[in-house]
């Protein structure tokens, strides 16, 4: 049996979201956080992206666990997934196992899913791995970090955070206890770097009432509010503001609501009575005596405030004196959809707030002085930067060399698929394992493979040809001429009599005249060898390189 522990990326680690690790001892592995993420370019039809889980398959009898730090998509999105081909004990808060819950009940996964809640400073024996859940403060609520105690050494995985000591909601960061494990001895800490270039602190969640305060106070309109729905803090901050300047709040958007009740329910929202109305309800108040509470601050067309900017959202659209306040950061890659989002806003009249006029926006990141704090209170012999691009990962390790006088080598820069070896002595990369991706369809349930992915790409940029072929059952004879019909090829328009293709109908016809009798009887190996050449004359004349289908009709 091996003696040292392996950490095992399959997402998360040189990119943003799609956050996931395994961490192996011998025989047993635990999986911390399934998250899920975007797409880096276009990919039609397709909505997220999760780690691809066959990876996992020859580990199917050492997985013991699933571990969730907190409750955002890019740590939670990917569980359904994993579950459906896993199905382990799933170990986290009480708020981040009610979003899950809501999650697995959509796949039809709740009643088979062993979900354990756990409090803070709570202690989970998982064979080799002892594990303590760490209270730490991030832009959600109930989040941890986690001290995994194995038998080669203490990791610390900070999962997201920030050191906030106060947050809207809930207690500060227990740096007590991290400082504990400090004192005791860390072997490696992995450690957020989403912020790693940001200098200084990240400001509290309190920080940003005061411009919310002062936003209630001009607005002469409609205020409305877009946030991410997971933003408990955020949003207990708008309905506190909304109550102080005697405004009622319509919440709108699935995910939001869904998010309140759940929050309301467990209760860490304090929601004051007869304060939430009803969009119909909304409508006979003055507008300055309503704050609408929306999703969309990502530009994403089926979100309330896309529709509410582009066209009517049951019966209510964007007017001139509203105030619209995107309360979120961009998620990279988002920033087109948002462009967009903001000039439709503006025609309608709306006066746009965001983080840039106004601080109605805070991190939940730990920015360079967090990063100090937490490495100086655990004093881990390896720092593993995680969660971020490279350069992040990189910024993170250039600040604990530089500025904590940290050793070079005991900084270690890892990359999705990495197999980093921890033995108590030495942090080392013994192999590298292909961990791709999966993505999901725009319904959110169904995988789409790599191969369909491929072919759509393929046909958005070089377009599509169907070859219909009709031959004589009997006597195995081409009929006619056979017909093309092309979408999107650049040289040709629909089917007509083409140059282009003439010399389709040719190949096709030199190529099924050309066939051995034996073949045009197996009429996968026919369509085969259509497709293939089709391929050489097509790339040969226009370089393009079409989705090709052949259609053989025997009559």
């Amino acid at each position: 049996m091996s003696t040292a522990v392996e950490l095992i990326p399959l997402g998360g680690v040189g990119e943003f979201g799609m956050n996931c690790m395994a961490m192996r001892y011998g025989d047993e592995m635990i999986i911390i956080d399934a998250g899920m993420g975007f797409p880096e370019e276009s990919v039609y039809g397709v909505d997220i992206s999760i780690p691809n889980f066959d990876f996992l398959d020859e580990y199917k009898d050492e997985i013991t666990a699933i571990i969730l730090t907190h409750g955002h998509e890019d740590h939670l999105g990917a569980l359904p997934y994993i579950l459906k081909k896993f199905n382990v004990p799933v170990y986290t808060s009480h708020f981040t196992a009610g979003l899950a819950e809501s999650k697995l009940e959509e796949h039809g996964l709740l009643n088979d899913v062993l979900l354990h809640r756990v409090e803070p400073r709570e202690v989970v024996e998982l064979g080799s791995f002892s594990i303590e859940f760490i209270r730490v403060t991030h832009s959600l609520i109930d989040c941890f970090a986690l001290a995994i105690t194995t038998p080669v050494g203490t990791i610390i995985h900070t999962g997201d955070y920030k050191v906030d000591e106060t947050p809207v909601i809930g207690e500060p960061i227990d740096l007590r206890t991290l400082r504990r494990y400090g004192q005791e001895g860390v072997l490696a800490l992995t450690s957020d770097s989403t912020n790693a270039s940001v200098p200084g602190r990240t400001p509290s969640e309190r920080a940003v009432i005061p411009a919310f305060e002062e936003l209630f106070a001009e607005a002469e309109g409609r205020i409305i509010i877009a946030a991410f729905a997971s933003s408990i803090h955020r949003l207990q901050i708008v309905l506190d503001v909304a109550q102080q300047f005697g405004r009622r709040v319509c919440v709108l958007g699935r995910s939001m609501l869904k998010n309140i009740e759940i929050a309301e329910r467990l209760g860490y929202l304090d929601v004051p009575d007869g304060l939430f109305i009803s969009l119909n309800e909304s409508k006979h108040l003055s507008d300055t005596e309503i704050v609408y509470l929306v999703t969309g601050s990502q530009g994403e067309q089926r979100a309330v405030l896309a529709q509410l900017s582009t066209q009517s959202y049951k019966g209510m659209t964007i007017e001139d004196g509203d105030t619209v306040v995107l309360s979120a950061r961009i998620i990279p890659g988002n920033e087109r959809a948002i462009s967009r989002l903001v000039g439709e806003i503006y025609k309608r009249g709306g006066n746009i707030i965001d983080e840039k006029r106004r601080l109605i926006h805070v991190s939940g990141h730990a920015s360079q002085e967090d990063i100090r704090i937490i490495t100086e209170a655990v004093k881990p012999k390896f720092v593993i930067p995680v969660h971020g691009e490279y350069r992040m990962l990189y910024r993170h390790k250039e600040f604990v060399k530089n500025h904590l006088g940290f050793p070079e080598e005991n900084v270690i820069l890892i990359e999705n698929g990495d197999v980093l070896e921890l033995d108590g002595e030495r942090a080392t990369v013994v192999a590298k394992r292909e961990i791709g991706r999966t993505f999901i369809d725009e319904s959110g349930f169904e995988e789409i493979n790599r191969e369909t992915v491929r072919e759509r790409k393929q046909m958005a940029f070089d377009g599509m040809v169907t070859s219909i072929i009709t031959m004589n059952e009997k006597t195995g004879a081409l009929e006619g001429t056979p017909e093309i019909i092309a979408r999107g090829l650049v040289g040709v328009n629909g089917v007509g009599e083409n140059g282009l293709i003439r010399g389709m109908q040719r190949v096709i016809t030199k190529t099924f005249e050309s066939a051995p009798a034996a073949e045009r009887r197996d009429m996968t190996l026919l369509k085969e060898r259509v497709r293939v050449e089709l391929k050489r004359f097509i790339q040969k004349q226009t370089g393009g390189r079409p989705v090709i289908v052949p259609v053989v009709v025997q009559i």
